[in-house]
């Protein structure tokens, strides 16, 4: 276990490295963008991006979580040859998806910007299509790699992807503004493009570095292979639950901005003042929320590949191993996010958005809300993983569906009542996340018959971030009625404080889930890096 364990921690944290990066680089982007093209220049943009996203799940959400579970089985049984088979076929198919796609983007993208009521959008929509025809293939290489437990060459590429998205399309826009922000959108558009090429190049460099290796492994071990078609069909028959689970909360979040602003304004406040409360979740919160998921999702996608394995050979004490270690790790990471996001909750947006003062003071009482549902969504990311490695991938869906249904209910009676208003749209929220976390784990309980101690999951991470939560809050108190003299200004002495708090937390959570024994040192050191930490971690903690 110890080794499959190692493989799945190590393949979290590579993952969680990479996705901050990758959301620094995502921030570097938008900015200057924002500054040099304007709103109107990100309208074009943002119809371009939004069409892009709507596609890109097809290739991204469902079918490299097939590949990884498929190829992860294959190799648990030594049958090599038929897990390169499955990647072979499965690339073929998102090459498929992938040049539909292209397609309808390069030749209709101005009938599509059109049908947006944004016509001078299209040049935006046609320079962003190559990216859908390569970033599908790019994917099957990164479900083929995730399925071996090899986590790096995903996040390396990754990385080069959003290196190079940013550098080519903040040049292009910059090149192109002051010429025409038609232009400079879709310059900006056309660095998804870039990124997907070089995202793909080198993935396939990494791959050819590795194919001797693999025909190696090919050649020695187990010949048999599956048909084409009955593999297509199993990639299908995983993947379809999946994308329809990743759409249906984009799909709730729709409706639910429509009930949110009727609801508002048939309770007496204005257009403006409903457009106001509504930002403060959109704008403000939700973008906020998003961070704790890098952590999370990374514990997810590496939960599948590790769990197919040995749930294909029948090892079930593995299998309850891997899931009590995936949902300790991912506990240890989500309550220092969910208390330390409440009880700063107003210092932090003030450190983001400090033009808007007002904005952050009305929008904190919501984000206090929405640092909860960080708890019941992590738990509920990581069930959802759980079950679809199980071949299960349906529950899921089913169970976010109807805490989803369960959320409109919850949003039209919450956000109607005055003093809640908004409020009440991120309660909705809280209430989806824990209906799916709780039937997921009624599930997980029912297909695995799983038993993990609850206290080291649940109760010492949860114990360590409250006391790391209160020394926070404590030190950012303290230092703002310290510093806070009238000399400079109130926002950016309470920007300062807000970060020497978070990192003094840091230094403080570290400290306590050893002492309270949430991780052990030998754990640390599985971790990329973490030999040298747990050399540290050995002069001062004897366990």
């Amino acid at each position: 276990m110890a080794n499959k364990g190692n493989k799945f921690i190590k393949g979290a944290a590579v993952l969680a490295g990479a996705g901050i990066m990758i959301k620094v680089l995502g921030a570097v982007f938008r900015i200057p963008l924002t500054d040099w093209i304007g709103a109107t220049g990100m309208s074009y943009y943002g119809v371009a991006y939004s069409i892009y996203g709507a596609l890109v799940v097809l290739a991204t959400a469902g079918i490299p979580v097939a590949i990884s579970r498929l190829v992860s089985e294959s190799i648990a049984v030594k049958q090599y040859k038929n897990a390169h088979k499955t990647f072979r076929v499965a690339t073929v198919l998102l090459f498929a998806v992938g040049l539909i796609s292209f397609a309808i983007c390069f030749f209709g993208g101005n009938w599509i910007a059109e049908l947006f009521g944004n016509k001078d959008a299209g040049p935006a929509v046609r320079a962003i299509s190559p990216a859908l025809l390569f970033v599908p293939v790019f994917s099957a290489f990164r479900g083929y790699f995730n399925g071996r437990q090899n986590m790096n060459p995903t996040a390396i590429s990754e990385i080069t992807e959003q290196l190079v998205r940013c550098g080519v399309g903040l040049y292009l826009a910059y090149s192109l503004y002051k010429t025409s922000l038609i232009k400079a959108a879709a310059g900006a558009s056309f660095g998804a493009s870039a990124g997907s090429i070089a995202g793909l190049l080198i993935i396939f460099l990494i791959y050819l570095m590795n194919k001797k290796s693999i025909n190696h492994k090919i050649e020695v071990h187990n010949q048999a292979v599956e048909s084409s078609k009955k593999i297509a069909k199993k990639i299908v028959i995983i993947a379809i639950p999946i994308i329809i689970g990743c759409e249906i909360m984009p799909i709730m979040t729709l409706i639910d901005t429509s009930i949110i602003m009727r609801v508002l304004q048939s309770t007496g406040w204005s257009l403006a003042e409903s457009n106001y409360l509504y930002g403060l979740l959109s704008g403000f919160c939700n973008a906020l929320i998003a961070f704790p998921q890098i952590f999370t999702q990374a514990v997810a996608v590496s939960l599948v590949p590790a769990i197919s394995a040995h749930f294909k050979l029948k090892e079930m004490d593995k299998v309850n191993d891997t899931i009590a270690l995936g949902y300790r790790t991912t506990m240890i990471m989500a309550f220092p996010c969910a208390f330390g996001i409440f009880v700063l909750a107003e210092p932090i947006l003030k450190l983001l958005y400090f033009a808007q003062p007002q904005g952050c003071h009305d929008a904190a009482p919501t984000l206090m809300i929405m640092a909860i549902s960080v708890i019941f969504l992590a738990v509920m990311q990581t069930s959802t993983s759980v079950l679809q490695s199980i071949g299960k991938q349906m529950i899921p869906v089913r169970n976010l569906a109807i805490g989803c249904v369960g959320k409109v209910v919850i949003t039209y009676v919450l956000v109607g009542i005055p003093a809640l208003n908004i409020k009440g749209a991120a309660l909705g929220t809280m209430f989806a996340y824990f209906i799916a976390m709780v039937l997921n784990g009624l599930s997980v309980k029912k297909y695995t018959g799983i038993k993990y101690d609850m206290k080291l999951t649940y109760g010492r991470p949860a114990a360590a971030a409250i006391v790391m939560a209160g020394c926070a809050f404590g030190i950012y108190k303290g230092l703002f009625a310290l510093l806070n003299t009238g000399a400079h200004s109130a926002v950016g002495i309470s920007g300062l404080c807000t970060v020497i708090a978070i990192l003094a937390a840091m230094v403080i959570y570290a400290v306590l889930i050893f002492a309270v024994k949430a991780i052990t040192v030998d754990e640390l050191e599985t971790m990329p890096g973490g030999t040298k930490l747990a050399k540290i971690a050995r002069k001062f903690i004897h366990e």
